[in-house]
């Protein structure tokens, strides 16, 4: 796993170099942009955005999953349907594009479609909020700039995780990236899935030096990071639970909200989950019982899809998910295959359980849907 840490004083002094470099020196040749301008007049080069979006990062947040048609083109008639579904539930965003969305294997043109058909669904009822991650650093800056142009209104940086950059290599193109856009920013990291980890000292040098930086998606595995980062960063930048196995863990930590794929399928009970350790923190509800027991009574329920969409299967899992309870298709794009055998037997046991034993909230529990959907 590449580490952002270089060890001392020095380190964070070559951070800061680092951090500043593209805004003079690599600006030009990343985006376009005449170095020689200041930052107000490359501030007025940005592309016009087509809304004002309202960007909230406090609740719930579901990476959203790319659904394809039976030849694996992208079905933009499915994914405006889930993002209007998603909106009308009370989520705080729509987050597509992500490494949940499959971006990996989806074309520059594909990933602008995306965009456009997320915010045209949505309105301006919730902000769209796409994964900024591509294989050039031109590439993620002309995808920044079309979210602005089509009305997103923030961006999740991941990291150029599929080439091993160093920690230069990172800084750069996180700064570019940013340095970009005005827009409203959330730094994602997950050293485990994308061998990069930015340490809580270096995303508090981001923080400082783009004010665009809001917040920050964290799955780090350590059950000390969430603490670490809470007092490295000023109030202003939130933190936000990314690993679905460790959400308590993460809300106890202060974490204000959840970016997660198992909110397409089950935005109420993850709602209520947020809801429930926000209020964990009183006595009693009106109705006299602890919040407490009703988080840990929601989250025993959701344990073992948790487990499930946590490891390398997350994306056949997630879809899988979705499909059972009538919300999308399975299919995923090469080199990822469809779950089979044992696999998928086992699966669909803890995701069948899971709708029939589903708890009782405001919104009607879903059905498991006919294997045809």
């Amino acid at each position: 796993m590449q580490n952002l840490r270089s060890g001392g004083a020095n380190a964070r002094v070559e951070f800061r170099q680092n951090l500043r470099a593209p805004r003079t020196n690599e600006m030009g040749a990343l985006t376009g942009a005449d170095p020689k301008k200041n930052k107000q007049d490359r501030k007025e080069e940005l592309p016009k955005s087509s809304r004002k979006a309202r960007v909230r990062w406090r609740g719930v947040i579901p990476a959203v999953t790319t659904p394809f048609n039976a030849d694996l083109s992208v079905d933009y008639g499915a994914l405006a349907d889930q993002c209007r579904w998603l909106a009308e539930r009370g989520v705080s965003g729509i987050a597509p594009l992500g490494s949940l969305g499959e971006g990996a294997t989806l074309t520059h043109s594909e990933k602008r479609q995306i965009l456009e058909t997320c915010v045209r669904a949505v309105g301006d009822r919730v902000a769209v909020l796409p994964g900024v991650f591509a294989l050039s650093t031109p590439e993620a800056v002309a995808l920044a700039r079309h979210a602005r142009a089509v009305g997103c209104g923030g961006l999740m940086i991941l990291p150029p995780f599929i080439y091993g950059a160093d920690a230069r290599e990172v800084q750069t193109y996180v700064g570019v990236v940013m340095a970009a856009t005005d827009l409203r920013c959330i730094l994602y990291n997950n050293p485990q899935a994308y061998r990069v980890d930015f340490l809580p000292e270096q995303v508090a040098l981001l923080a400082r030096e783009f004010p665009n930086l809001e917040a920050v998606r964290e799955s780090s595995p350590d059950p000390q990071r969430l603490t670490a980062l809470r007092a490295a960063l000023d109030s202003r930048v939130e933190i936000l639970g990314g690993s679905d196995s460790t959400i308590l863990e993460a809300f106890a930590e202060g974490a204000v909200g959840w970016l997660s794929g198992l909110v397409s399928a089950f935005p109420a009970e993850c709602l209520a989950l947020h809801r429930h350790a926000v209020e964990s923190k009183v006595d009693l509800d009106a109705s006299g019982e602890h919040p407490m027991q009703k988080l840990a009574e929601l989250h025993q329920w959701f344990a073992p899809l948790m487990q499930l969409t946590t490891g390398p299967k997350v994306i056949q899992h997630t879809k899988l998910i979705q499909e059972r309870v009538g919300r999308g298709h399975s299919r995923v794009r090469a080199p990822r295959l469809a779950l089979e055998g044992e696999e998928l037997r086992r699966a669909l046991e803890i995701i069948d359980h899971a709708i029939a034993t589903r708890p009782k909230l405001d919104e009607a529990p879903a059905t498991v849907a006919s294997k045809e959907a």
